[in-house]
């Protein structure tokens, strides 16, 4: 008794000790899944309401869904059969131990937590993987026909687009399953005894009979036999991706382009049904092992398999392709080219294009461009890449606003007359706001406002922009209704907007542009239905947590009236709700039934469309321009449509999808997978159908598709004579292909000029002009979206861009003209983007030269001279009319009513003595002006700019 009650105040402080830590564990635990429990919380119900707010619920909760389950898919496949590979061999472990010491002993009685981690941790990572597969999956069980057989087959395309990618998702996890299995079989086997891998010696100390045996027997026949069959399940599930191999030929690359060619059809699908054979038979032998108990056999089977493998896949194909088809590939390929050159050209839908040749004449006559006189007027003046600092200087109002650095173009009726345009939004630049505090950036600097346009053919004499829409609250000839930017390009914040009841508005509205005494601030509330609502504490707070701002939770300044805005810029909010789509680089912003939208493009892709050729979507659509925009995915692709058109509402963030191309099946497959969610074409507006264009991206990538697939000829596209390039820019030299412009031509051998996305290019490694290529842009007319192409003669040469921007520097009228502002002075000449059109039998360059003071912070581009080219004859003018007069004798034969007013309005004549004295006045300053520019004298040229507006607008106040 007494012994008892000694030791029991010993055993009392180490238990003590032991039930803290463990308590203390569970504690932790308990913290971090409650921590991670709240955070998945939190991005899962804020997502939701995001989804909810904009009216896409059925697509969060769609893909939601589908990603659980496919999770739980991987998870039970994975791990499941890991665990249950696991467990069977715990218990086919041996009735004797046969491992050193009591580590089975120690394994059994921790067999749950053995077998449950790593199968759990595997099945995770497995599940992980497959809900990635999301859309894989939903397309795959939403997939539309698309009513073309593939040439070797005969299987839809759709097979190939939908279906194949889903089969082969399927064996991989098939076969991540079987692997793990496997291991983890082994694992347990090994640990229990029933694998032996050490010297018989030392795992046995019984006699020499003993010894023997273990040297003859590695496994124990239970052991074996379920390894075995694993083993064989594994090559059976291998034998099916071999087999599905055959079909993923026609989307992979062979030694000419992305599809097979005659080795794969003669001998790579051959290997692939070889080595699926080999693989059953072998299966065969592992599951006669199960009985037999011999390693030597199947072992024999995976080797000449590896082998044959090797030989029949690899090695075989390989010399066959190098000494038997190469030497003969433009005859033995040539079938397969036909079919690749189809596919290309139905996949990326160039296979209506239309070529001409074009014997472009090179002399210059008078009146040669009469029959062009509708066009020519209309040929752009002013670059969006380069007059986005004068937009910046003339129309920032403020700091805190800010346009992008290249523009955009678009059209409207003006005065009844479709004029092509130069515009851009006024955003918030937060770069620009001087004091950063959390309630500045968040519900103060919330939107920008108003769109700001200028005539894309005309300039004030000046040289500035003559603009249609300007100024805060905006003025001009765009009438606005609604013109705050809450969802721009430059969003990329989230804005809390609302305010308490009876209380004051606090977010900046315009800035010195209200009611009231001049300079005087108005400010404004949000009264708009885009956002989240965050009157519930417990979604502010989920919030905060979202965004790791606690301020959510503590500003005054959300309450129960406020709402949330993030995720605002366009294409954001476009990828989000269409997550199927890819997105164009560019937003358009352009006002629409007096709102102020942005219009964005979408694709659908795939890169697995049988036999087309591949293409990296992020090279296929970039040039100069695209460092300054949004960069597409690089990833491959070898089908693209533009289908969707999408409106985001610059004011309440509504997103809006119109079906565009209707007959793509991938859209058609997306809008099963997400009823409702995409909107008939017929139910876009008539003014919003006006601004509709035809997209870039999809327009460079065609371009560079073209280059070679133009022709249908497998002999030139193999022999590569006649392929096609893109131009460096000649104007930003070293920053990549020149851009497509957007112009309003007339195409030769038609009557009226129509608004067209062009391209000049180049044959390959060439600089002479080898192509020009338009396609029409304008959805209000019957051939949008028909690509057309001028080829140049092969005995002419034509100048390309780079050839021609060389001439019109060498030019010495030009370099005379420049010479003021490349030698001396605080100016320097800036040159425009170099305009390829087809007119008056020929080519007609055009290049707007800009002057910019080249030193401090007020200086930007206005339009000073415009140079053209028309074969080998160089113009160069005060204005375009000027340049084309020079060129072609004294008289081009069309009137480019080209506007050089001293003030962006068009007055009436004054009629008074006493205007026309001060309009003489004002023509004086303006002369003052440029003769200030010319000597560079950017100081002088503002003051007498100046001078010169007060002085017209004087004049406009005599008017009668």
């Amino acid at each position: 008794m007494s012994s008892h009650s000694a030791s029991a105040p010993r055993r009392r402080p180490a238990q003590r000790p032991r039930r803290r830590h463990r308590i203390w564990a569970i504690v932790l635990v308990v913290l971090t899944v409650a921590v991670l429990a709240w955070l998945l919380a939190s991005n899962v119900v804020t997502d939701l309401l995001w989804y909810s707010a904009i009216g896409y619920r059925k697509v969060f909760l769609t893909r939601l869904l589908s990603g659980l389950g496919l999770f739980l898919l991987g998870l039970v496949v994975v791990g499941g059969s890991t665990a249950l590979n696991m467990a069977i061999a715990t218990r086919l472990r041996p009735s004797e131990a046969q491992g050193p010491g009591n580590y089975q002993e120690l394994l059994l009685r921790r067999k749950v937590l053995a077998i449950l981690l790593p199968s759990l941790f595997v099945g995770l990572l497995a599940g992980t993987s497959t809900a990635s597969q999301t859309s894989t999956m939903l397309a795959w069980w939403n997939r539309t026909p698309f009513g073309v057989k593939d040439p070797y087959h005969g299987l839809d395309v759709s097979f190939y687009t939908f279906t194949y990618p889903w089969l082969r998702m399927l064996v991989n996890i098939g076969l991540a399953a079987v692997v793990l299995s496997l291991l983890g079989a082994f694992v347990v086997h090994l640990s229990m005894g029933a694998v032996t891998v050490l010297a018989p010696s030392i795992l046995s100390p019984g006699g020499p009979a003993r010894q023997k045996r273990q040297r003859t027997h590695l496994f124990t026949s239970r052991a074996q036999a379920h390894l075995s069959v694993l083993a064989a399940i594994g090559l059976v599930v291998f034998a099916a991706s071999s087999l599905l191999g055959r079909y993923g030929l026609e989307v992979s690359q062979s030694s000419l382009f992305t599809g097979i060619g005659y080795t794969e059809d003669h001998y790579r699908g051959t290997a692939r049904l070889v080595v699926a054979g080999i693989s059953l038979v072998v299966a065969v032998l592992f599951v006669v092992n199960a009985k037999l108990r011999r390693w030597g056999v199947p072992g024999i089977g995976i080797i000449l398999m590896l082998v044959a493998t090797l030989l029949v896949q690899g090695i075989y194909p390989a010399l066959m392709q190098r000494f038997s088809v190469t030497p003969d590939a433009p005859d033995k390929e040539r079938p397969y080219m036909i079919n690749n050159i189809a596919a290309t050209r139905a996949a990326y839908g160039i296979d209506n294009t239309t070529i001409s040749d074009y014997s472009a004449v090179t002399s210059a006559s008078s009146g040669q461009l009469k029959a062009d006189a509708e066009a020519v007027p209309s040929i752009r003046l002013m670059d969006p890449a380069v007059i986005g600092p004068t937009f910046e200087q003339l129309q920032q109002v403020r700091g805190f606003y800010s346009f992008p650095k290249t523009l955009d173009v678009d059209r409207y009726k003006v005065d009844g007359t479709m004029t092509d345009t130069v515009v851009a939004a006024r955003e918030i630049d937060l770069n620009g706001i001087t004091d950063k505090s959390w309630n500045n950036l968040h519900t103060v600097y919330t939107h920008g406002n108003g769109l700001v346009a200028a005539y894309g053919n005309k300039r004030q004499t000046s040289g500035e922009p003559e603009w249609l829409a300007r100024d805060i609250p905006t003025t001009g000839k765009l009438p606005e209704k609604q013109s705050r930017i809450y969802y721009g390009e430059r969003s990329s914040q989230y804005a809390v907007v609302g305010a308490r009841p009876g209380a004051a508005p606090v977010e900046l509205d315009t800035p010195g542009g209200g009611q009231g005494a001049q300079g005087a601030e108005r400010k404004n509330t949000y009264d708009g239905k885009g956002g989240v609502s965050v009157s519930n504490p417990l979604v502010r707070a989920m919030y905060a947590t979202k965004f790791a701002d606690i301020n959510l939770l503590l500003s005054d300044r959300v309450h129960s009236n406020s709402r949330i805005l993030y995720d605002r810029t366009p294409l954001d909010r476009v990828a989000k709700v269409a997550p199927w789509l890819k997105v164009d680089s560019d937003a358009l912003p352009t006002l629409v039934d007096g709102r102020l939208v942005w219009v964005v493009d979408g694709y659908t892709t795939s890169a697995n469309y049988p036999n087309s050729n591949r293409v990296d979507l992020r090279d296929a659509s970039s040039d100069s321009t695209s460092q300054t925009r949004q960069a597409q995915p690089s990833e491959p692709v070898n089908y693209i449509r533009n289908s969707v058109k999408a409106v985001v509402d610059a004011y309440d963030g509504s997103v809006t999808l119109y079906a565009w191309d209707t007959k793509d099946p991938i859209l058609r497959t997306w809008e099963k997978a997400f009823p409702g969610t995409v909107h008939p074409r017929s139910q876009m507006s008539a003014d919003l159908l006006s601004h509709v264009r035809y997209p870039q991206d999809l327009f460079k990538v065609q371009r560079q598709i073209l280059g070679r697939y133009h022709t249908t000829n497998p002999d030139t596209w193999y022999q590569r004579n006649d392929v096609w390039e893109a131009p460096d820019d000649p104007v930003r030299t070293g920053q990549g292909l020149e851009p497509p412009y957007y112009l309003t031509i007339r195409w030769p051998g038609e009557t009226n000029p129509v608004f067209r996305s062009t391209a000049a290019m180049v044959p390959n490694k060439r600089q002479n002009l080898g192509a020009y290529i338009s396609v029409g842009s304008d959805a209000t007319k019957s051939d949008y979206g028909k690509i057309r192409v001028l080829r140049m003669s092969s005995s002419t040469q034509i100048d390309g861009p780079n050839q021609t921007a060389s001439a019109i520097i060498a030019d010495t009228n030009v370099s005379s003209k420049l010479l003021p502002y490349q030698n001396r002075g605080s100016a320097t000449a800036t040159l425009g983007n170099l305009l390829t059109l087809p007119v008056g039998g020929g080519l007609l360059y055009v290049q707007p030269i800009y002057a910019q003071r080249q030193t401090g912070s007020g200086g930007y581009p206005i339009l000073r001279f415009v140079a053209v080219r028309f074969g080998t004859h160089v113009g160069i003018g005060d204005t375009l009319q000027d340049a084309l007069d020079q060129v072609f004798q004294g008289d081009a034969g069309a009137d480019t009513n080209e506007n050089q007013s001293g003030s962006s309005s068009t007055a009436t004549p004054p009629t008074s003595q006493k205007a026309k004295d001060l309009l003489t006045q004002a023509q004086g300053a303006f002369t003052a002006a440029d003769k200030a520019l010319k000597s560079g004298d950017l100081a002088t040229y503002q003051k007498q700019i100046a001078q010169a507006r007060k002085l017209v607008s004087q004049a406009l106040g005599q008017v009668k």
